[in-house]
C-alpha cells in the first residue's frame, strides 16, 4: 500500500488488466447476449434494463490477479483541514470491491488515516457508497476496516458511515438463502449462483461472521448530506421503496428482516439496475429523485466511470493499464456525480471531498 511522506519507503502498487467476458441479460421472453459490456451500449429504456432483467449472469468483469502491471506510486503527504466549529469536511468513497490495499492507500493520500491505518482526520465526515466485497481479494478486510474507522471517527468527533450496495444484498442473500430457488422474473435463480457469477470470493464467505451480516443488514440505502443525495446505484428504483429517505431506509431494512428469499431477490435485482442518469432523459431522472428526496446533486457509485463514458480500455491498449480515471465524473447537466473509478478493471479507487467543483 502507498505510504505517506516520512512513513516508510516507496512501494509498488499493483494495477491489473481487465478480464473481458461477454455478459448475458435476460428478458421475460428469454435471454439475449450483447457483444459488448453493458456500459458500452445505450440502455433500452431510462431504467437501463427491461422490466424482466435479472442479474443471473456476470454483470462486470472479474480481475485476473495473475496478470499485473507494476506501477511505482510516489508517496503523498496529506492532512485534512479542520474547521473551527460546525461539522468537518465531507468525503465520499466509491466502490471498493475487496481492494483493501488500494483503499488504505487512497484514504492515506487524503489524510483520513495515518500510516498505521488509524483515523487521523478529526471531525471529518466520511461516507462509503457501498459494494465492499466481491471481485477483489479481501472484502471482509474492507468491512472490518470500515467498522473500525466508524468507531475511531466517532471518538474523534467526526464520523465514518456507509450505504447499502447491491453486493451487500448479494452477499447477505448468498449466506442466508444459498441455493434456495427464487423467482427471478425470467425463471428461477439462486443467490449462490448469482454471487459466484458476480465475483463472489470463497475466502470472504469463509470469514463472514454474524456481526458482519448484522452490520450490512442495518445499512441505510440513501442519505442526504450538505445538499448531496448519496445513493449506491444510478437507478430510480429507490422510488419503489418510499417517498422519503426515512421511508426508503425503513422499507429496505424491513424487507431484509422478513427474510423472504423472493423479496430479497427483488430488492437485489432493483439495486443492480444502472445507467438511469445517462443519455437522453438522464437529467430528468436525477431531478425526479432530488425532487422526491431532497438535495441539489446526486452522488452514486455502482456504474464504473469508464462505462458511463463509453471509454473502456482494452488489454491491447498502449500502456496496458486499463481505463484511465482521473477523478469523479460529473454528468446529467451537472446534477450527478459518479464515484466508481473502476478499481476492478485496474482503474482507480476514488476518495473525493465534497462539494466537487469541476
Amino acid at each position: 500500500m502507498t505510504q505517506g511522506a516520512g512513513q516508510g519507503p516507496e512501494v509498488e502498487r499493483t494495477a491489473t488488466l481487465r478480464d473481458f467476458r461477454v455478459p448475458a441479460y435476460i428478458h421475460e421472453t428469454g435471454p439475449y447476449v450483447h457483444n459488448m459490456h453493458p456500459g458500452d451500449v445505450t440502455p433500452p429504456a431510462a431504467e437501463a434494463y427491461p422490466e424482466g432483467y435479472t442479474p443471473t449472469q456476470r454483470d462486470l468483469p472479474v480481475i485476473n490477479r495473475g496478470d499485473t502491471l507494476q506501477v511505482t506510486v510516489e508517496p503523498v503527504a496529506a492532512q485534512v483541514p479542520q474547521q473551527s466549529g460546525g461539522p468537518g469536511p465531507l468525503f465520499v468513497v466509491g466502490d471498493v470491491h475487496g481492494y483493501l490495499d488500494e483503499l488504505v492507500a487512497a484514504l492515506q493520500e487524503k489524510g483520513l488515516i495515518d500510516s498505521a491505518g488509524n483515523w487521523c482526520a478529526g471531525t471529518a465526515r466520511l461516507w462509503f457508497l457501498g459494494d465492499f466485497t466481491d471481485r477483489g481479494p479481501d472484502g471482509i478486510g474492507v468491512i472490518d476496516l470500515v467498522m473500525r474507522l466508524s468507531a475511531e471517527a466517532a471518538a474523534a468527533g467526526g464520523y465514518c458511515k456507509a450505504l447499502m450496495g447491491n453486493h451487500e444484498l448479494l452477499l447477505i442473500g448468498a449466506k442466508r438463502f444459498s441455493d434456495t430457488p427464487v423467482n427471478s422474473g425470467a425463471g428461477t435463480a439462486t443467490f449462490q449462483a448469482a454471487w459466484l457469477l458476480n465475483g463472489g470470493q470463497k475466502t470472504d464467505m469463509d470469514r463472514l461472521q454474524d456481526h458482519h451480516l448484522q452490520w450490512m443488514a442495518r445499512l441505510d440505502a440513501m442519505e442526504e448530506v450538505d445538499g448531496h443525495l448519496l445513493v449506491h446505484s444510478d437507478t430510480t428504483a429507490y422510488l419503489d421503496y418510499g417517498r422519503s429517505i426515512e421511508e426508503v431506509n425503513d422499507t429496505v431494512r424491513e424487507t431484509l428482516t422478513r427474510n423472504d428469499a423472493d423479496e430479497c431477490w427483488d430488492l437485489f435485482r432493483k439495486f443492480t439496475k444502472r445507467f438511469s442518469f445517462r443519455d437522453e432523459g438522464g437529467s430528468d431522472a436525477v431531478r425526479t429523485l432530488l425532487d422526491t428526496y431532497g438535495g441539489t446533486r446526486i452522488v452514486h457509485g455502482h456504474s464504473p466511470i469508464p462505462y458511463l463514458l463509453g471509454e473502456v480500455g482494452s488489454e491491447d491498449s498502449e500502456n496496458g493499464g486499463g481505463p484511465l480515471v482521473e477523478g469523479p465524473h460529473l454528468y446529467a447537466d451537472g446534477l450527478a456525480i459518479a464515484m466508481d473509478g473502476g478499481v476492478t478493471m485496474a482503474g482507480k479507487l476514488l476518495v473525493q471531498q465534497l462539494p466537487l467543483d469541476i
